[in-house]
């Protein structure tokens, strides 16, 4: 089956990414929704532009679609953008990387199932710090763009997702109630490399902007 990827850029998007494609999907196009909301609901915000080096870098085409990130409108955005990709690519599903999200994953689902194609999840329900785990052992690169939660700060900003982030992950966990891999919106990443990828990105610039316990991470790679 020919598949579209709901692809934003993180670590979960493109794990998914990777999973179908070992169990054998045929991935035909990534497909990025822009949201000018940078409080969107659905949709990851930090660096999305970034999408399309790390498109060319799987040498697989991205469909990207523009939304003004109001909440439940975006949505049709999301439904347009893939009936695009089933005009043009000849999709029969979607995959996405919704491991927790029951507002994000059952929206989609409903998308889905009314245009007639299947909705693959293939992270659903997945143990976080599991999750966190496999992406060292398949030597994915992450970076955290974006935290936005007590205790992180700026200097989280740019700080790879490695065995001492799981440890540390871990015990923020048992102390604050947080998602280790950010399932509660504590953080934003983004994949500069992975076994998908053609060659590592490189980080040349970046921007940094917030305040307290909410930072965001703008970035320039090649």
């Amino acid at each position: 089956m020919r598949l579209g990827v709901l692809f934003s850029g993180g670590k979960d998007s493109a794990y998914a990414t990777y999973l179908a494609k070992k169990e054998g999907y045929t991935i035909s196009c990534l497909i990025s929704i822009v949201s000018k909301n940078k409080e969107s609901f659905m949709f990851h915000t930090p660096s999305i532009e970034k999408t399309e080096k790390q498109a060319g870098l799987m040498k697989i085409p991205l469909l990207k679609m523009e939304t003004i990130g109001e909440k439940e409108k975006e949505l049709k955005d999301l439904e347009k953008a893939i009936k695009l990709a089933i005009k043009k690519y000849k999709i029969g599903g979607i995959v996405t990387g919704a491991v927790g999200s029951v507002y994000q994953a059952s929206r989609i689902q409903n998308i889905c199932n009314k245009l007639g194609i299947e909705c693959f999840n293939p992270l659903w329900q997945k143990d976080q710090i599991e999750l966190l785990e496999e992406l060292i052992k398949n030597k994915f690169e992450v970076i955290l763009t974006g935290v936005f939660a007590y205790p992180l700060e700026e200097k989280w900003l740019g700080r790879k997702i490695d065995k001492g982030f799981i440890e540390e992950m871990k015990k923020l966990e048992e102390k604050y109630k947080i998602n280790p891999a950010g399932e509660g919106g504590e953080i934003e990443t983004f994949v500069l490399g992975c076994p998908l990828f053609s060659r590592k990105l490189k980080v040349i610039n970046k921007e940094i902007s917030g305040e307290g316990n909410s930072w965001k991470m703008e970035i320039d790679v090649e």
